[in-house]
């Protein structure tokens, strides 16, 4: 019998919030990095980013090692569309309970375990399989994207309703960081483990390491809150309420986060969707080829860690805090656009780099000109998203918002690899820099639709 949590965004209104004007001294500001469920994202943060390059990026240099074919290697990024449809099961893993776990864990930690031990489960066989069967090794592919998608989600919950909302930013800042470690790791680590001894090596390991958020899971607290009159009823007798349950989940859950947006953007709600959607159209499309284009340019695995992965790590970095300031400067919108075309921008200059003898000034040049504009238009992106969502629905519409920037990419970069086997990577990456003007072309159209309702508003 399903158990049900409605009590869950009732808990999350009713934390303590700071009252009006007060603020936090430079002492406590720094201290709230030292609070456990703060630092404890880090953590967190760190399993939910450990996966994603190893069914991706990662996985396609692995692939190349083994010379699978290109087109073979650009369908696998179809296993990357898991991610993209995390929504359709949001709803699931916000009120339903996983048997076992729930009730010695918790709604929120008890699906964390669920999906670790699947990606952890995953990656073990992905290393026993290999490529000497690419169904079975898909199959495992799909099970590590599927349990890191489910685990994104809950993690998400319980950022949101681990912490008082004055403490928000700061957990994201550490979210995020552990993210970009594990993502680090993921890349540039595996290939130095491939490197000197082998893949099987580099993603059992790589198994290992999600016992880091198995861990976190049990030394941290599930969030805790007053439950309604209502939602005690419900939980106490689901025998005579199954229906009614169901109704109210399907209600709750399902419609109202959808109902929600429409209803505060009207129409124009779908142009926001679709911007949403080929925002990251042109980013998307390249990635699941970097690694083989790389690799068959000449440069070495030990290259491609240390300039690709370390060195844009940090660019990366760079860019993010980069459009941070210059949101708070110039706003959304015009970040957004300066972002759009600094991403469809660095394409142009991957297709220049298909054609220059291989060098690693170069490619420390192109690199650190992709990850600033990526680093700096997810910033800006992230932020427009965030204005985008109700509090009261965060959970389920920021999943909705998340599948849908990454859907349409995945799906058209899974015939990458045919474009560049009929064609070559120059062409590829001048259709992967063309897959980013309808971006720039819907932020030109929401500047003006900001600026018209700004005048709207306006006294006088």
């Amino acid at each position: 019998m399903a158990v049900f949590n409605f009590g869950r965004k009732k808990l999350a209104s009713q934390q303590i919030r700071p009252e009006p004007g007060q603020a936090l001294s430079w002492l406590e500001v720094f201290a709230v990095y030292t609070k456990p469920r703060v630092f404890a994202m880090v953590f967190l943060g760190f399993a939910s980013g450990l996966p994603y390059l190893l069914v991706f990026t990662t996985l396609t240099a692995w692939l190349h090692d083994e010379g699978i074919t290109r087109s073979a290697i650009g369908f696998f990024a179809w296993v990357g569309i898991t991610y993209s449809i995390k929504v359709i099961w949001a709803p699931v893993v916000d009120q339903l309970a996983v048997p076992g776990l729930t009730r010695w864990l918790g709604q929120r930690r008890g699906w964390m375990l669920a999906g670790q031990l699947g990606i952890g489960l995953g990656l073990l066989g992905m290393s026993l399989v290999g490529a000497a069967d690419l169904f079975i090794l898909a199959g495992f592919a799909f099970l590590v994207a599927f349990s890191s998608a489910t685990q994104d989600i809950a993690i998400d919950a319980y950022r949101i309703e681990a912490m008082d909302e004055r403490y928000q930013g700061a957990m994201s800042a550490t979210y995020i960081f552990g993210y970009r470690l594990a993502l680090l790791v993921a890349g540039a680590g595996a290939l130095y483990l491939a490197t000197y001894f082998s893949w099987v090596v580099a993603y059992q390991l790589m198994a290992t390491l999600i016992g880091v958020g198995c861990i976190t899971v049990l030394c941290i607290r599930e969030p805790q809150g007053p439950v309604s009159a209502d939602d005690k009823s419900l939980l106490a007798s689901p025998e005579k309420t199954e229906v009614k349950n169901w109704r109210l989940f399907f209600v709750q859950g399902v419609i109202q986060p959808f109902v929600d947006f429409f209803t505060r953007n009207g129409r124009f709600a779908l142009v926001i969707l679709l911007f949403i959607a080929v925002f990251r159209l042109s980013d998307i499309a390249m990635g699941i080829m970097a690694n083989p284009f790389y690799l068959d340019l000449g440069y070495s695995k030990i290259e491609i860690a240390n300039v690709a992965k370390i060195f844009g790590f940090f660019m990366s970095i760079s860019g993010a805090a980069i459009g941070g300031i210059l949101v708070v400067k110039w706003g959304i919108l015009n970040c957004l656009l300066l972002g759009a075309i600094a991403v469809a921008a660095t394409n142009l200059l991957f297709a220049m780099l298909s054609l220059l003898t291989p060098e690693l000034s170069w490619l420390a040049v192109v690199i650190s000109a992709d990850n600033l504009s990526g680093g700096f238009a997810a910033t800006a992106l992230v932020a427009y998203l965030s204005s985008l969502t109700n509090r009261a629905y965060t959970a389920t519409q920021y999943a909705l918002f998340s599948s849908l920037m990454t859907l349409p990419g995945k799906f058209m970069s899974g015939f990458s690899g045919l474009v560049v086997e009929h064609y070559d990577y120059f062409v590829f990456f001048l259709v992967a820099s063309g897959l980013g003007i309808p971006a720039i072309l819907l932020v030109l159209v929401l500047i003006r639709r900001d600026g018209r309702v700004s005048e709207s508003a306006a006294p006088g």
